[in-house]
């Protein structure tokens, strides 16, 4: 989300071109503290914990907003329905063992990376890919019987959200108490104005680990990507079951936002360097966002879709398609130039590209993909969003919050790129900016 957010760059999954990540993995090898240097105080972390509530009630008045406006309200009016389902809370537990236990198994890339408590380099798995198709075959295998049926999640997300919250509560609890057994150079220093608010909402040990699961990786990826896969697919499988076919439009979204999740999870390990995962801590908030704001708040579109079909002809359809395609190859391709470049800048495949030294003893790609816009892999992840937002039709700007948070996510982490960028490279960076004007969208910003 930053993240974290409902999108990989908003939780941190993409870093600039010109940072160096080594820094960030080689600081916290090294288990040196991380200071925060914000000014805090009482209204900040009241508006830590307000938001963390304004956030699953601003989730669920979005989804009572995407049902048909004939149908009555099912949150406010005399036909309310309870929002707390011990069902829901059985399937959200099962869920988060499930992924767990997938955690655990030995399969996939092992990675290492931080000094653990003992001294010794944690080991990452990186087996999201393994544990995303054995989740969906066995939802699959379940389906198919007859044993569980899609409408089980679909027909009650507002009871799963809160359920989610429940669950972020308990576990963001539990960390807390955890951390005053790590040491403190694995803690975030908050400095003298931290206090117990923020810590929770924020989270005091950067990266604690259970029964050796890395919490980080595994609420950030597991919990919030292959939960936003199974609410998408237990949409698209409940159409099938009302209707005997999923629509076009609804296919379209789910098969996009396949497309984007299994991107992720091919390269799970490019979460490691982010300074959402070296540096900042876990808490509420971050736990919060990663259970319910990216498995549903990301797939509204979706949800939308569900309760309120539209059509679209040919046309439409195609140019959706090339507004996705368009939007994955720019991110795509200008993500793998950016980590290509980073880790061997003199690899002969760049010879060609125009560069910049910096005082920083890095070169500065001025040429390619970075010569066009300077954040080109932000511009693809915004078009990939709109994609998946305008099956929905033009109704309801609804299903269009998702793109609207992700282009001002990304307008703001890019701010915040340029303003490092600018203290880092000095001059090497403002004649960057002379020769590559725009940020995300070329003649216009």
């Amino acid at each position: 989300m930053e993240e974290s957010t409902s999108l990989k760059q908003a939780n941190g999954i993409s870093v600039p071109h010109c940072t160096n990540t080594k820094e960030s993995l080689e600081r916290v090898k090294n288990n040196r503290p991380t200071p925060k240097n914000e000014e805090h105080n009482v209204w900040n972390n009241a508006f830590l914990l307000l938001l963390c509530t304004f956030l699953t009630v601003a989730l669920l008045l979005i989804l009572e907003g995407c049902r048909p406006p004939s149908e009555p309200w099912l949150l406010l009016g005399s036909g309310i329905t309870k929002l707390w389902d011990w069902g829901a809370l059985q399937v959200v537990v099962t869920f988060t063992v499930l992924q767990g236990v997938l955690y655990c198994l030995p399969f996939g890339k092992v990675i290492e990376g931080k000094v653990g408590h003992d001294g010794r380099c944690i080991k990452y798995s990186m087996n999201g890919l393994h544990a995303l198709s054995v989740t969906l075959l066995l939802l699959a295998a379940l389906w198919q019987r007859g044993i569980f049926r899609a409408s089980m999640i679909s027909g009650q997300v507002p009871q799963l959200v809160m359920a989610c919250a429940a669950v972020s509560l308990l576990l963001s609890i539990a960390l807390y108490l955890r951390s005053f057994r790590a040491r403190p150079q694995q803690l975030v220093n908050y400095g003298d104005k931290g206090n117990f608010l923020q810590a929770f909402a924020l989270g005091r040990e950067r990266d604690p680990s259970i029964g050796g699961i890395d919490m980080k990786l595994f609420v950030m990826v597991r919990i919030g990507f292959i939960g936003w896969a199974l609410v998408d697919i237990c949409y698209l499988l409940t159409e099938i079951e009302e209707r005997g076919w999923p629509s076009p439009p609804l296919l379209l979204v789910v098969i996009f936002q396949m497309i984007y999740i299994l991107d992720f999870l091919i390269d799970e390990e490019s979460v490691l360097p982010t300074k959402e995962y070296t540096e900042d801590g876990i808490g509420f908030l971050m736990i919060l966002g990663e259970y319910i704001w990216i498995p549903f708040y990301s797939s509204v579109p979706g949800y939308f879709l569900l309760h309120r079909p539209t059509h679209l002809n040919p046309i439409a359809v195609t140019l959706i398609c090339l507004i996705f395609g368009i939007g994955f190859i720019v991110y795509y391709l200008s993500n793998s130039q950016k980590d290509g470049f980073r880790k061997n800048p003199n690899d002969p495949a760049f010879a060609h590209l125009e560069t910049l030294s910096s005082p920083s003893g890095r070169k500065l790609l001025v040429s390619s993909w970075f010569g066009w816009v300077r954040h080109p892999n932000y511009l693809g992840d915004i078009l990939m969003t709109l994609a998946w937002c305008l099956p929905c039709g033009f109704a309801s700007v609804l299903p269009y919050l998702p793109a609207l948070q992700c282009t001002n996510l990304l307008r703001g982490r890019a701010a915040e790129i340029e303003k490092a960028c600018s203290s880092k490279h000095g001059a090497a960076w403002r004649e960057y900016c002379r020769r590559v004007p725009y940020k995300l969208v070329p003649y216009v910003y």
